[in-house]
């Protein structure tokens, strides 16, 4: 657990954090489904290398409720020793765990993010717990949920408005305002898919909080920075980071001509790479992180995700060759 008290922790990670970019990395699988160690230790060597604030791992980008408690440990390790800015570990249920109750829910999340402290990670994100949802005062306990997790860990917390084909569900303008109020709460991640109203609900219910609002919104990017998203934890930046990074940028350094430029460049991208069936995402970014160079074919597998067509895959590669010829004409 972190020598530094959470709340204190915090406030550093929102220094560092803010207006930088955050991969939600892929963890490298070979065709059982088993982790791909070598594979995933030369990917983090290449997202290491890139303009970035940091990374998101056990994300749902990187099946983290699915892989095993061993193979959790190998990913955070791996990352851990990569990289020295910030790591945020996702934290909710592991898929290995039927939780009878809400309590035993919280219970496995507030484990997990332990296990993520022992770790090392800087932070821990915590998934929507669907089960919290039922409950009479749902906005109650989310709370307790966090408070728990940041208590009991020992790391800033940041929140999760995850959509619902994902598994998560809405936050509504009060669990935004109570949880950002929390001393121990870093800020929150947004990932509503397509759901622009929820997004600038949440951003608004934010403002004035001095907390983060981590844009996850792989295909509303540049316009949750207009809405006033002021950092970004993203998994369309789990492959070809720059092309993220470009639009966080130009936004950042008030050059809207290139702002408009490389959002619609990435923009370009995630039409197909974020697209239905939304599950598919995962293996997309993985042919991505192929193209690219960053993985193997050999471990580019989701054996969690529908299986896709391969006129899929044609069709992103000839979207990423177009782009990086116009870059090469620039």
């Amino acid at each position: 657990m972190s020598a530094t008290p959470a709340p204190l922790a915090a406030q550093t990670l929102i220094r560092r954090l803010r207006g930088t970019l955050l991969p939600a990395v892929i963890t490298p699988m070979d065709a059982r489904g088993v982790v791909d160690l070598p594979a995933l230790e030369s990917y983090a060597e290449h997202i290491a290398a890139q303009r970035i604030g940091g990374v998101a791992v056990w994300a749902h980008t990187g099946r983290g409720l699915h892989l095993t408690e061993a193979d959790r440990e190998r990913v955070l390790r791996v990352w851990r020793a990569a990289v020295d800015a910030p790591v945020v570990a996702a934290v909710g249920v592991p898929r290995s765990v039927r939780p009878g109750t809400a309590r035993e829910a919280v219970d496995a999340t507030v484990e997990m993010a332990g296990h993520a402290a022992d770790l090392g990670a800087d932070a821990v994100m915590v998934y929507p717990l669907a089960a919290l949802a039922d409950q009479p005062d749902p906005t109650a306990a989310a709370l307790d949920c966090h408070d728990r997790v940041a208590r009991e860990s020992g790391l800033p917390v940041i929140g999760f408005f995850l959509h619902g084909e994902a598994g998560g569900y809405p936050y509504p303008p009060r669990l935004v305002r109570e949880l950002l109020a929390r001393p121990a709460v870093a800020g929150l991640k947004l990932a509503t898919l397509d759901r622009a109203m929820a997004c600038q609900d949440a951003i608004r219910a934010a403002e004035g909080s001095g907390k983060l609002v981590l844009t996850g919104e792989d295909r509303m990017f540049g316009p949750s920075l207009m809405w006033g998203s002021d950092a970004a934890l993203a998994g369309i930046a789990a492959a070809r980071v720059g092309l993220t990074g470009a639009v966080l940028d130009t936004w950042t350094a008030g050059d809207h001509a290139g702002f408009v430029r490389a959002s619609g460049r990435l923009d370009r991208f995630a039409e197909v790479s974020f697209r239905a069936p939304i599950e598919g995402y995962v293996r997309r970014m993985m042919w991505a992180a192929v193209w690219e160079g960053l993985i193997p074919e050999s471990a580019a597998h989701d054996p969690y995700g529908p299986r896709l067509p391969l006129s899929e895959r044609d069709a992103l590669v000839r979207v990423l060759e177009s782009l990086a010829h116009e870059k090469d004409l620039a």
